[in-house]
């Protein structure tokens, strides 16, 4: 497969990490906008390295000269298996991520391809990027014969309203009728469509020290504690010694049309 320019601007150059894979060692040298906390999720610590090792042909990286400025994931897993019927896990993230290798695994053919992470350099935000690297993981799918890409979004604008529901923010749109929240609108103009929510899409744990150390605050009181970056409060147990982060996505489906013949 070719590289992915056409979806770049002059001098940005997205390739897959199969095509470069002297490149995999660099996915993480630029500075993203990720919380602490979201670091610390135990099936991206397990997962995110076997996703570069086995599914580079899903791995997006994007360059501007010898710089990383994007990278993006993506699994391809199988939506119309029985039992799963086409129907979009409400564990988003976390679900998609066990559907995929649990196929590779058993040798279940892959019928869709999810989106796991875009991200962009802290200091290229703002320039579209995000929106070039959506293209480029949509035609990424469709020249391996794949006729739709699903992605569990994670709102950008949410972590100012951690107590909304998501589910009243998912479907909050603007006069123009396009979504509220800037990621969300990313996608629609992408030819996305919203399908649903996952409100159980990540789950993050941690011992209250731990929590302490990724957010600077206290966690020394019952109840729900709000988190600089979290889509919704973290739950505080002081009495047990733990708390809990669930974060809710936004299931979004692109629909690719005609698919290449070379297959998949």
């Amino acid at each position: 497969m070719d590289d992915i320019t056409d979806t770049c601007a002059a001098g940005i150059r997205i390739t897959t990490l199969a095509e470069r894979p002297e490149l995999a060692a660099r996915l993480w040298d630029m500075k993203d906008s990720w919380p602490e906390f979201a670091q610390h999720d135990a099936l991206a610590w397990l997962l995110y390295p076997r996703m570069v090792a086995e599914f580079p042909e899903y791995v997006l990286i994007a360059t501007d000269g010898d710089v990383v400025v994007a990278r993006g994931f993506g699994v391809p897993f199988a939506q119309h298996a029985p039992g799963r019927d086409g129907t979009l896990p409400a564990q988003g993230w976390d679900r998609i991520l066990m559907w995929a290798f649990s196929d590779q695994r058993r040798g279940v053919e892959a019928d869709t391809v999810s989106a796991i992470e875009i991200s962009v350099a802290t200091d290229r935000q703002g320039q579209g990027l995000s929106g070039r690297m959506l293209a480029a993981m949509r035609e990424n799918a469709r020249a391996r014969g794949f006729a739709e890409v699903v992605a569990p979004v994670r709102p950008s604008g949410k972590p100012a309203e951690p107590d909304t529901s998501i589910h009243e923010y998912a479907y909050r749109t603007r006069e123009d009728g396009l979504p509220h929240d800037p990621w969300l609108r990313v996608h629609v103009r992408a030819g996305g469509v919203i399908d649903s929510v996952a409100p159980l899409s990540m789950t993050i744990t941690g011992s209250l020290a731990q929590w302490r150390e990724w957010t600077g605050l206290p966690f020394d009181a019952s109840g729900p504690v709000r988190v600089p970056g979290a889509l919704s409060p973290v739950h505080c147990e002081p009495e047990q010694g733990f708390a809990v982060y669930v974060e809710p996505n936004v299931w979004v489906r692109h629909a690719l049309g005609a698919v290449a013949e070379e297959g998949r």
